[in-house]
Formats: structure tokens, sequence, C-alpha cells
């Protein structure tokens, strides 16, 4: 589906205040790529690294609530 001319221009409300934000704090992608590279982009963990930590990890009862007998 094309869209006219008149509607090919169109930008929303949101798309007005994303840019207008951006040009505000122009500093503020690089703030997010550095947010996601401390939470995200790690190195990929080895495989005995994996069985390490599957192995040192506390079995958890099937109902954690209730007390142990």
């Amino acid at each position: 589906m094309k869209l006219s001319k008149q509607h090919s221009m169109y930008e929303s409300e949101h798309t007005l205040f994303i840019k207008a934000l951006k040009e505000k704090n122009p500093g503020m992608e690089a703030g997010q790529a550095q947010g996601r590279a401390l939470l995200w982009d790690r190195p990929p963990v080895s495989l005995d690294e994996q069985e390490r930590q599957m192995k040192s990890a506390i079995k958890q009862q099937a109902y954690v609530y209730q007390n142990k007998i």
C-alpha cells in the first residue's frame, strides 16, 4: 500500500517527541549503549563454566513456602 505525498511526510507526536529529546540530549544514545553493554553484551560463558555453575547451584524445594520437616 503506497501512501500519498501528503501522508508520507507525516510524523506522529511520539516521533516528534523522541527527535526533540535526542536534540536536547545528544549523548543519550551513547548512554543507552553503555547501559546495554553493562547488562546484556557479555562474552559467552564457556561450557566448563556453565557446568561448574550448574553443579554449584543449590537445589530448591518443590514448594518454596513449605517448611522442611
